[in-house]
């Protein structure tokens, strides 16, 4: 019996819908948790350098991300995150675990997984992903069966 692939615990799926900035502004917000996370700070060069577009580009989602009240913003200063740009930078990152663990189940490789989770992943219903997530369980937890999956798929 193949053992499964190590992958970390699942993110708990809330079905309550936080709030719902535009995909371009979820991937801003998302990316600025990570660099907070990384660099200890977030500044508009680093966003820009780190999503290859320009500056004005950022400084311009910035703005709005600070009007709408997902972080603050001064010019020339680090970037900070509110609780609520948190926690939808966070509901993201959750978001983005459940996809990678499930589609690493299946022997995807990384290439592969970060262009269908940045395709797919502004799209699922709170519903789907947690369908996903109790299946990742699933398999984690029964490796007979995904190994009947995997060798069915072969046929």
């Amino acid at each position: 019996m193949p053992a499964t692939p190590a992958s970390p615990t699942l993110p708990p799926i809330k079905l309550a819908k936080p709030s719902k900035p535009s995909q371009s502004a979820e991937d801003y917000l998302e990316r600025i948790h990570e660099l907070i996370e990384a660099k200890g700070s977030a500044h508009v060069a680093d966003i820009a350098q780190s999503l290859n577009v320009g500056q004005p580009s950022v400084t311009s989602m910035v703005q709005k991300l600070a009007d709408d009240g997902y972080l603050r913003y001064e010019k020339y200063r680090a970037i900070t995150l509110t609780d609520e740009g948190r926690a939808v930078a966070l509901h993201i990152r959750d978001r983005h675990i459940v996809l990678a663990s499930f589609f690493t189940l299946f022997g995807l490789d990384d290439e592969t997984q970060a262009r269908d989770i940045e395709g797919i992943e502004h799209h699922l219903s709170p519903d789907t992903l947690k369908t996903l997530a109790d299946l990742t369980t699933f398999f984690q937890q029964n490796p007979d069966a995904l190994a009947e999956f995997q060798s069915s798929r072969k046929k």
